[in-house]
């Protein structure tokens, strides 16, 4: 924010002017200018271009002094109330007494995984983020931008138009910061895949892309077995549509709905491990409180949940990675979801993540990916009839 109406359009930052500059930047840019403040501005960043002017330059520097105080106090207590939002923030307890995360959140937004090999920072500017933002508009109305006439046979036809997608119209934003990427650490923002990971994942790229042999080689959300990627988690991670979650608790217990393929994960609240043999979906996830915050360790996933691949990320997961995750209720509307992925075996260290999940009006309603799927079959068929044609 530049605060000048002199005439020739410069402006001169004292110390005082700098450290009030900085002030509203901290509100994240998320303050209001009335017509008072606009004049006041006026009146204490222009000179008069005469010495005549208002008779009297001792009566201006009073003004002037006195209108930059009021300013300078109303620029900390914009800042401050914007800061008050997370810093004084208690989440309503539950009627026994744990923190209230329930209701349905998303955490649809055009941000992904790992940072965009353009980026070298975490977190953006707010022209970046408005760039990304339009960038991610463009990306979506170019799906529909179609050849007229009839598509060549044999060709690729495409996938769904944008009527049909839903990944989010925001970069990511955590405590009102806009982010390059969901991972935190490491610091360069990607997944550190040791040497054999980086193989094993390529591989499985290829295999997704190529082996159309059964079913059961494909993947899970072809399958309707689970979501596509890791948005049912942990961790959850956004997808390209049906990014919602919906959190029950009661006593003992905090349940999340994913949205995709509607599976449920039951976190138990200082509950034992399953035997080592049994494997669900989803993994096994144990929690307690620290606080407000709620921490969910969860180990013991399905090994066929060990490539979960989608268009915004891919992540490897062994049967006994580790996953924990924290979540935060920060505001009335926003949930703080951090999380850490450990795995000596696929990684050269433990890798973090954050977002924010954000609250919905609307309802889940059932995901029927099985009843008139006619997808599989179909990449079946299709698979046998360009063997016929070799």
């Amino acid at each position: 924010m530049i605060i000048t109406n002199k005439p020739n359009g410069q402006h001169q930052e004292s110390a005082n002017w700098r450290w009030m500059v900085a002030a509203l930047q901290s509100t994240n840019g998320q303050h209001q200018e009335s017509a008072n403040w606009q004049r006041a501005s006026m009146i204490t960043c222009s000179k008069p271009e005469k010495a005549g002017f208002a008779s009297g330059a001792r009566r201006w520097r009073q003004l002037g002094g006195s209108l930059l105080t009021l300013l300078l106090l109303g620029c900390l207590a914009a800042a401050s109330q914007a800061e008050s939002k997370y810093d004084n923030y208690k989440a309503e307890r539950l009627p026994w007494g744990d923190p209230d995360l329930q209701g349905i959140w998303t955490n649809a937004m055009v941000t992904a995984l790992a940072r965009p090999d353009n980026i070298d920072k975490l977190v953006l500017t707010e022209r970046e983020a408005t760039a990304a933002e339009k960038f991610g508009e463009d990306l979506l109305d170019s799906i529909d931008d179609l050849p007229e006439g009839d598509l060549e046979a044999g060709a690729d036809v495409g996938g769904y138009n944008s009527f049909w997608l839903d990944p989010g119209t925001r970069v990511l934003r955590v405590r009102g910061q806009p982010r390059s990427s969901i991972i935190t650490y490491p610091e360069d923002g990607q997944v550190p895949l040791r040497l054999w990971s980086r193989v094993k994942h390529w591989w499985r790229i290829y295999k997704l892309l190529n082996d159309h042999d059964n079913p059961e080689v494909r993947p899970l959300g072809e399958r309707c077995t689970v979501g596509f990627g890791s948005t049912g988690g942990p961790p959850m991670l956004p997808v390209v549509y049906n990014n919602h979650y919906q959190f029950v608790q009661s006593p003992g217990h905090v349940m999340i709905l994913v949205e995709m393929n509607h599976n449920v994960r039951t976190i138990r609240l200082h509950g034992q491990p399953l035997p080592e043999n049994i494997r669900p979906w989803l993994g096994d996830s144990i929690g307690h409180w620290e606080g407000d915050t709620l921490v969910v360790k969860t180990t013991q996933f399905h090994p066929q949940q060990d490539f979960r691949a989608a268009i915004k990320h891919q992540v490897l997961m062994g049967t006994d990675t580790v996953v924990e995750e924290r979540f935060t209720r920060i505001a009335d509307d926003e949930i703080l979801y951090e999380f850490t992925v450990t795995d000596e075996d696929l990684y050269t260290e433990p890798w973090k993540g954050e977002m924010t999940l954000r609250p919905m009006d609307n309802r889940i309603y059932e995901y029927a990916c099985h009843e008139g799927n006619y997808a599989l079959p179909n990449i079946l068929a299709g698979a046998r009839q360009q063997e016929a044609l070799k």
